[in-house]
């Protein structure tokens, strides 16, 4: 099977309306963290802006937040970061006409047809959908991205390290090169490491499910084992830990980005106990991201999608589409990004062990 991305529709700029539309309008921000009234949000769309005469694209974009104009080109920043004096764009409309276009059309996709039908039977996504054509749409798109230099975001739940075979794949996948950053909270990594530690999540053995007695001690041995190296890749040392998420991750020096929040036991060490430092340090990531896997965490894969937007434009400048998939139980958090755009956020109903399971025999792990 031969991957595809999709092909990016550059707007015709030669068009009446954007000819004759207006520059933006600038509108200096009245204080630090605060914008001009009937600022422009962004979206997660491409958007292009007037100014000069020339149509500017915001090339690293995020939804819900502010366009600025640096002299240069447009920075798209969070409320949090808007600076006393930033020259702001002003305006509330998408077609071109207060010199904003918001290019949400933008896709040509190889074999979909332009039709559809006024009445389908099961169009949503649920428990009852084949989902065997995302499984080998997925395969085929991390085969491509490791071999084209995509950056592949997983996000992960603390559900992901509670199954051997689950935390098996993981490990296989950060190992193989289908991972450049790992987003999870402290407790993915306890549980992990729990896992490898004393083989239980929560207690729990992770092959069979067998109560460890007082097993409840268990994660919170692990985290002050931990807090007594001092960090994650010491402890992974000194205790000769040799498999997991975790493991992979500092073995083959993939990133991972640990936030808190305040259910947390320890924490540990590497966690981000300020939310907004880890917030920049997700939006690190995800400002490189090609294609984005959040797994079994609902607000963390919300968050996450938050900062993604549907397109990135590589060091060459061609535009691309960032792919996201989100993978639960749950129809609703399956579903919860549906309405992110044509190519993005695509929902899997499943287990995370089933899904594993299906990722790591069309990729032969």
């Amino acid at each position: 099977m031969s991957f595809k991305l999709a092909k990016y529709i550059e707007p015709d700029f030669t068009e009446e309306r954007f000819i004759n539309a207006p520059d933006c309008k600038l509108v200096m921000a009245p204080r630090a963290k605060a914008a001009p009234k009937n600022f422009h949000a962004t979206s997660i769309f491409p958007e292009y802006f007037k100014i000069s005469g020339k149509w500017h694209l915001a090339e690293d974009s995020r939804m819900d937040a502010v366009p600025v104009w640096d002299g240069e080109k447009i920075k798209v920043v969070e409320f949090r970061n808007i600076q006393e004096g930033d020259m702001v764009v002003v305006g509330r409309t998408e077609d071109a006409s207060e010199g904003i276009y918001v290019h949400d059309n933008c896709w040509v996709r190889e074999g979909e047809e332009d039709a559809k039908n006024t009445f389908a039977f099961r169009q949503s996504r649920s428990r009852e959908t084949s989902f065997t054509q995302d499984y080998e749409d997925l395969v085929e798109l991390l085969k491509h991205e490791k071999e084209n230099n995509g950056y592949i975001v997983w996000v992960l739940g603390p559900a992901c390290s509670f199954d051997v075979e689950a935390r098996r794949v993981m490990g296989e996948l950060i190992a193989n090169g289908y991972c450049q950053a790992l987003l999870a909270g402290n407790a993915l990594a306890t549980h992990d490491l729990e896992g490898a530690y004393l083989g239980t999540a929560l207690g729990c053995d992770i092959k069979n499910q067998k109560l460890h007695f007082n097993g409840h001690y268990n994660h919170l041995d692990a985290i002050n084992a931990i807090n007594t190296y001092g960090s994650i890749p010491k402890f992974i040392e000194e205790e000769g830990i040799d498999n997991g998420i975790i493991y992979n991750c500092v073995k083959h020096k993939v990133p991972f980005v640990l936030n808190g929040s305040i259910r947390d036991d320890g924490p540990l060490p590497e966690v981000y106990e300020h939310a907004y430092v880890g917030q920049d340090t997700i939006r690190s990531h995800v400002r490189k991201a090609t294609t984005v896997i959040g797994m079994a965490t609902v607000l963390h894969t919300i968050a996450t999608g938050n900062m993604t937007p549907t397109y990135r434009v590589l060091e060459d400048g061609t535009i691309r589409p960032v792919h996201f998939y989100m993978v639960d139980t749950s129809e609703f958090a399956a579903n919860k990004l549906g309405d992110r755009g044509s190519l993005a956020a695509k929902g899997i109903v499943t287990n995370v062990q089933d899904f594993m399971r299906n990722v790591a025999r069309g990729l032969d792990l």
